[in-house]
């Protein structure tokens, strides 16, 4: 099985290792990968900001490189979620764009969509002797439905012990310009899913988008909180190599 890894535009400049984690849990299930090198931006931020035409020409260039790719798989609900809902939207009035922007969509996932629902790999082999809690990104969740899949795994990860968050559906505040936008409601947010992860006594908080963990982590890394975020590929194959704890 070919699967062509979209790695998205927070994993390539900030968190490269969580598109190397993807890929070694992924060839560990017998896939054969690659990486596009032409890929760029999914388009979300220029169409959430109100710049449609932009959008539409990232989103234009984005068939073209991913066009003859088996499987298409993202470590980000909410570039897949992107994808999946307003895709379609984006061509809605170009009739060979919205066939290809379907079959695009046919085939591409977020990371443990495709693991559990394509490969039907439930568990990994790892092992994670901590306490986690896991934060539903709000793309990945409302836009893409991605709910039961991460959880899966999560719970197949060996001395794990998964602990329910508060108010775990409430957004951590990030919302990609919406952070910008409106700084100070996004920074009540934040406090409030931080205060919330404390009360869950959890060691790490996983989560599948690096966007969101970038907020908590940035947060809790200015007030000096012990509790480390990590993203689902991470922890699996941090489980898989025996690192307990980031590097």
């Amino acid at each position: 099985m070919k699967v062509s890894l979209f790695a998205t535009c927070l994993v390539d400049q900030f968190f490269p290792q969580v598109g190397v984690s993807v890929v070694r849990l992924l060839r560990r299930q017998g896939c054969e990968i690659d990486f596009p090198e032409q890929q760029t931006c999914c388009g979300q931020p220029a169409f959430n900001t109100g710049y449609v035409e932009e959008a539409r020409k990232i989103a234009r260039h984005t068939l073209k490189v991913f066009a003859d790719a088996e499987y298409v798989v993202l470590p980000s609900g909410s570039c897949a979620g992107m994808i999946h809902h307003y895709y379609p939207e984006l061509f809605a009035h170009e009739k060979s764009l919205l066939h290809q922007a379907e079959r695009f969509i046919e085939k591409t996932y977020e990371f443990s969509q495709f693991m559990v629902n394509v490969l039907g790999v439930e568990d990994v082999g790892a092992r994670f002797p901590h306490r986690v809690t896991y934060h539903p990104s709000c793309h990945g969740t409302r836009l893409l439905g991605v709910r039961q899949e991460p959880l899966t795994l999560l719970r197949h990860v060996r001395q794990l012990e998964l602990v329910p968050l508060p108010h775990a559906e409430d957004c951590c505040g990030f919302g990609g310009t919406f952070s910008v936008k409106l700084g100070d409601v996004s920074a009540k947010m934040v406090e409030e899913k931080v205060e919330n992860i404390l009360r869950s006594g959890a060691e790490y908080v996983v989560g599948m988008d690096t966007a969101c963990l970038m907020n908590i982590g940035g947060y809790m890394k200015r007030h000096e909180i012990g509790v480390q975020t990590l993203h689902l590929a991470e922890l699996l194959d941090r489980g898989l190599n025996g690192q307990e704890a980031p590097e």
